[in-house]
Formats: C-alpha cells, structure tokens, sequence
C-alpha cells in the first residue's frame, strides 16, 4: 500500500510539475487575442511621423500576470520588451492585478465569488502564501518587474520618480533599444484592508493604483460591483494615504458615486488608465461626458482602451473614442490606455502602434495632437505628479 500511494503521489507531483509549464501560457495564447477584420495599410507618412515620436507611452498593460520571462519575444499576446523596443516604446504601465471572480463581466460581480487568480497562480508553481494572500501576490509581481532592472543584457528602466523619468528619456536618446516600465495595482484589495500596505507598495515601486477592480471591496463600491456604493471610511483614508505619498489614483473600475467622491476628496489630478466613453459606446465600463469633464477639470488623464467593451473593435473605434475626449475637454487630457495583457481581445499588440498614428491621421489629427497622444501627455503628467 505504502509503495503505491507513493507511486500515486509521484503522479500527482509529475503532473502538477509539467502544468507549472504548459497551463499558463496556454490560457495566456488563449485569452489575449489580437484579432480585427478592418484592412489596414501603412502608408509612409505615417511611419515617418511615428518614427520621429520622441515619447511613446501607453497607461495599461497587465503582462505581469502571467509570469513570463519578459525578455522573450513571444509570438502570441500582446506585449514583452523585444516587442517593446520594436515599436520604439518608452514607457510602459504594467498593472498588477491579484483577483478576478470566475465570469468575471462588466454588469455585476460578486467579491465571495471563485477567485480566478487562485488556480492561475496555482498552476504557475506559486508558493502557497500567493493561494491564500492577495498582498503577497501584489508584492511578489512588483518585485518581478524590479528584477529586470540593472540587468547589464536588460536595457530597461523601473520608473519611480520623476528623476528617473528623466534619466530614461536621456538614455534612450542616446540607445533607442531602452525602454522603461512604471508599477500600477488594479484594485485596492490588494491591501486587506490595512492602511499601512499603502505604504508599504509604494516602497515596492508601485505609484498608481485603482481603489477598485470588477467587485465590490474595502474602500468601496466597484462599477461592476453589487453595491454601487461611494467611498467608505476606510476608503477615504486611502485615498488620503495615496495624496500623502504621491501615489496617482486611477479611476478605472470604480462606481460613478465613488469617482465622484474621490474626485471631491483628492488634492492632486487623477486618471483612468484604460477605459471608453459612452459618447462613442454605451458601456458600464465607460465614461460619461459628466465624469470626463470632472477627470478633466483636476487636470487629469483619460487612457482610451483598446479591447472590446471600451470600443466596438477596431482601430477607427480607438481613434472616435480619443476624437471624443479631444472636443469635449481638449487634447492634453487624452492618452493610450491599451489593457495589453488583460485577458482582452484587441486589434492590434505593441507592434501594432503605427497603425493607430496612421487612423489620427486619417482622421485629421495635426502631428502636434497625435505628438501628445502618443506619449506626450503622459510623460508631462508624470513628470509633474510622480515624487
């Protein structure tokens, strides 16, 4: 008997050893799909203007989820640093996310539901602490992004001040192949309900984060939540915590009563990381011209999503989205905010980047504008809002 139960645990074992490899990285090919049905040229125009942008940036990318190796090029997903450096990126949000209810949708979701982060990080052979901790899991994906940098074959820069924001636009002038990342949290859960975790992020490199995701939580109501709720006590001390700090709030996720809450209560600029607006489709998950004139008036930014459920699919779809934004509060408040990685179907990966220049000039955006765009309005946010 002994003999066999060890001959089945060795199976067990055997098993669980080779889905550490192969689930993963299937569910990523499955779920991160660059799909779209438009044609599509580039013409030279086009490709000359998007070579000449000095600052490429986009607000939304959750690649650190999967647990890659991000200095691989993959041939599936949306985005690693090759991919990166061939599309002449600078600077690159990558959002850490530690839950998600299994069917997970824009209308309503429930926090008590399975949680599909669990299994995922079952399966990549994370220690238990990461089962069971949703701040572990936060700490464990910040740290693996801090791996990369001071790698002598890495040329890539953690952003987390504005020096050294400075110090990567400077090098990438003088190497094109630099690139750069800044750590983002998508839902504030993550802190388990203690304030002093705020803190404690910010000393892992993290310097924006949504107080939400798709459910309900500590600080307050999700605008796929149940509840529909503001900010609670302790959301406002978060929010507090995160103006002390320096920490930039994105907006992403959240109720409508409690982007206004928040938007009340903050002493700095906020920003939404990736998102649509209801003037091009009427989506829960997007902004309404209330809301996008409210971000705008704090001097804010809004990042324009590229999966279904933002827009309706295409590229043209991601430029009426920006197009929108531009003549209902201006151009300086307008940004890239893709969800590469985030178990989203979008047109296009990182590679793909030109042929969104090429549709604002299509439709009729001046260099200046798609300039700002681009990556401009960005690196001036964070050059005034990170410490």
């Amino acid at each position: 008997m002994k003999k066999f139960l060890r001959y089945i645990l060795a199976i067990v074992l055997l098993l669980y050893f080779l889905a550490t490899f192969m689930v993963s990285p299937i569910l990523d090919r499955q779920l991160n799909l660059v799909e779209y049905s438009d044609p599509r040229q580039l013409g030279a125009e086009a490709q000359e203007l998007y070579n000449s942008l000095e600052f490429i940036a986009d607000l939304h990318c959750d690649a650190l989820l999967w647990d890659r190796d991000l200095t691989q090029k993959l041939d599936y997903a949306h985005l690693d640093f090759p991919r990166m450096q061939k599309a002449n990126m600078s600077l690159q949000a990558f959002t850490i996310v530690t839950k998600s209810p299994k069917g997970q949708n824009f209308k309503q979701n429930s926090a008590g539901a399975f949680d599909n982060i669990t299994m995922l990080n079952f399966v990549q052979g994370q220690l238990p602490d990461k089962w069971f901790s949703l701040y572990k899991r936060a700490e464990y994906q910040a740290r693996a992004l801090q791996k990369y940098q001071g790698k002598l074959d890495v040329k890539f820069f953690l952003v987390k001040s504005r020096q050294d924001l400075k110090k990567l636009i400077e090098s990438k002038q003088a190497d094109p192949e630099v690139i750069g990342g800044f750590l983002g949290i998508e839902g504030a859960h993550c802190l388990e309900g203690n304030l002093e975790n705020v803190q404690n992020l910010y000393y892992e490199g993290v310097r924006m984060m949504a107080p939400t995701h798709f459910f309900d939580n500590e600080l307050g109501g999700s605008a796929h939540g149940l509840s529909g709720a503001g900010l609670t006590d302790f959301g406002q001390e978060v929010i507090q915590e995160m103006n002390r700090l320096g920490i930039i709030i994105d907006l992403a996720h959240v109720s409508p009563k409690m982007m206004d809450e928040i938007l009340d209560q903050t002493t700095r600029p906020v920003l939404v990381s990736h998102t649509g607006v209801k003037g091009t489709k009427d989506s829960p998950r997007n902004l309404s011209d209330h809301h996008i004139n409210r971000i705008a008036a704090s001097g804010g930014l809004i990042g324009i999503g590229f999966f279904r459920g933002a827009i309706k699919g295409e590229i043209k779809h991601i430029v009426e989205a920006i197009k929108y934004v531009r003549d209902l509060v201006g151009i300086e408040h307008v940004a890239l905010g893709s969800d590469f990685d985030g178990a989203a179907t979008t047109p296009i990966d990182v590679t793909g980047l030109p042929f969104i220049v090429q549709e604002l000039m299509d439709q009729g955006f001046s260099d200046l504008e798609i300039r700002a765009i681009m990556g401009g309005n960005v690196k001036r946010f964070l050059m005034e809002q990170l410490p």
